[in-house]
């Protein structure tokens, strides 16, 4: 069994016991996710260069938490290894950006 496996399967243990699956819907695991997103952001917002790497650790590990679990939620709920697509999509973008083109680079794949 895969770790993410073993952890939607956490998750899903914990959402059941509280009978919350009625709030886990597509949208709503979407929504928790970009509003986590949103929270761990905010960790770095106004921040200067120098100051955004000495963020508080406890609350980064929190937000990275959330953000974290409800993405894994959202793929289990459409059967979707979290493994294999990101494994695909590091592929993918390996063909868009070419290390001899890239290298270095910050700019768009259809501007390299």
């Amino acid at each position: 069994m895969s770790e993410f496996k073993e952890l939607h399967d956490l998750l899903v243990q914990f959402r059941d016991e509280r009978d919350w699956e009625q709030f886990h819907d597509s949208k709503n695991l979407a929504l928790a996710l970009s509003i986590e997103a949103a929270e761990l952001n905010e960790l770095f917002l106004w921040k200067k260069d120098r100051d955004a790497e000495r963020v508080d650790r406890q609350r980064l590990r929190e937000e990275l938490a959330d953000v974290f679990a409800y993405a894994i939620m959202l793929a289990g709920r459409h059967g979707l290894d979290v493994s294999q697509i990101v494994r695909e999509k590091v592929e993918a973008n390996a063909r868009k950006y070419p290390v001899e083109k890239a290298k270095g680079s910050s700019s768009k794949y259809k501007d390299l």
